[in-house]
């Protein structure tokens, strides 16, 4: 099966799998963004949401990540490993690519993100906001992968 890729010039079948990626992306909470830094990559977790065709993202302020993304091309992933049950085997992932900047959520947009988290490394979370409209996206699935929880030694 060929991943769901969408060129620039998408097939109707390509625009059909980048709305289902968005929703797919809309029943998850979080997700990573990658970026280089210095030339060197890194990864971190953000809250996101979709509004508009755009993912929006909150990450922590203290971690200067939002600003060394704004107007560079990142890449952002999310799937359903950590939130499948048993018995559920199916998984998918979204990956897309597009540039970021850094923008200011309005009052609608603020209540989509929900509570922001307490503290990041035992700093009070501050957020920062990034926009990302979505290029490149990339929908795959697997079936029959069981889920699996982890077992302490005893």
């Amino acid at each position: 099966m060929q991943p769901a890729v969408s060129p620039p010039s998408a097939s109707p079948a390509a625009a059909r799998d980048e709305r289902r990626a968005l929703e797919l992306l809309s029943g998850t909470p979080y997700g990573r963004i990658s970026v280089s830094m210095r030339a060197l990559p890194f990864v971190t977790v953000a809250r996101h949401v979709v509004a508009d065709g755009k993912v929006l993202l909150r990450l922590h302020g203290g971690f200067g990540y939002a600003r060394a993304c704004d107007g560079s091309v990142v890449a952002y992933g999310a799937d359903n490993l950590a939130e499948r049950e048993e018995g559920d085997e199916s998984v998918w992932t979204v990956q897309f690519v597009g540039t970021a900047r850094v923008f200011r959520p309005d009052a609608a947009q603020l209540e989509l993100f929900g509570r922001a988290p307490r503290s990041a490394d035992a700093a009070p979370f501050v957020p920062e906001y990034l926009c990302i409209e979505p290029q490149f996206i990339t929908l795959h699935h697997l079936e029959g992968v069981p889920a699996r929880r982890a077992a302490h030694a005893a």
